[in-house]
């Protein structure tokens, strides 16, 4: 066991390296682009820039990231919730999934930033806005995962349905374990795009949040703020993804 831990130490440390060295070499030759060619500042601040914005303004951004990961976070869970209830529910009825799944598809061709202006009109400039939001753009990727990994394979139950297996041991027993890898991949999908959703609200119409503060700092040609918000979001939606991450492996372990 000690020998295994040894032997998997430096292959984390070397993947931890093969991550860090490309991000450095990219952050060095952008600070070198920037100071040979004397761009200004309002159009592509420095890495270095960048950094001290971070460091003099964390009270500020702290804030606002709160707000945002808020929204996130409840619209994360509420949308995924809503997508693999439905995804059960179709699952069970035939019928209503040949009917759904269509306008499931077709709700994917309309534009985000058409239905988040819709929202804030609806819920207003506060949090319920920015929730339904994430909750909507995460949605359809959870169910459609769900949808896909709730497809039993058909001899495992052909066997449980001789063995008069029901519905319900059906479900728990085949189809939920056999589908648990797509649901998390459908979670991974719906983490990284949770953050978008909630910024795009924020956009139209918000009183705090990253996005709100971008759309404050662009207008006063604050670049270096507007990607230091970038990078408080970068940093949430890969923070939600390991989260998600965390959670498959645990429930690996216990399987």
């Amino acid at each position: 066991m000690a020998g295994a831990s040894a032997a998997a130490l430096p292959q984390a440390a070397w993947r931890l390296v093969r991550a860090v060295v490309p991000a450095l070499l990219l952050v060095g030759l952008w600070e070198l682009a920037v100071q040979l060619w004397r761009i200004p500042p309002y159009l592509l601040p420095s890495p270095g820039r960048i950094a001290q914005e971070l460091y003099h303004r964390h009270a500020l951004l702290a804030a606002h990231a709160a707000v945002t990961a808020g929204e996130v976070l409840a619209g994360f869970a509420v949308g995924s919730a809503a997508g693999f209830a439905l995804a059960l529910g179709l699952d069970g009825w035939p019928a209503l999934r040949r009917a759904l799944v269509p306008w499931l598809v077709g709700s994917q061709a309309v534009p985000v930033f058409a239905v988040a202006p819709l929202l804030v009109l609806w819920f207003g400039y506060g949090l319920a806005s920015k929730v339904a939001m994430a909750s909507v753009i995460t949605f359809f990727p959870v169910t459609v995962a769900a949808l896909e990994g709730l497809r039993p394979d058909p001899d495992a139950l052909r066997l449980m349905v001789a063995l008069g297996a029901s519905r319900g041991q059906i479900l728990r027993h085949l189809k939920l374990p056999g589908a648990m890898p797509s649901v998390f991949a459908g979670l991974k999908v719906a983490a990284s795009v949770s953050t978008i959703a909630a910024v795009i609200g924020e956009w139209v119409g918000a009183r705090a949040g990253l996005g709100y503060l971008m759309t404050q700092a662009n207008a006063q040609l604050r670049v270096s703020l507007v990607f230091a918000s970038l990078v408080w979001l970068t940093g949430m939606g890969l923070a939600l993804y390991g989260l998600v991450e965390l959670a498959q492996r645990l429930w690996e372990r216990r399987r």
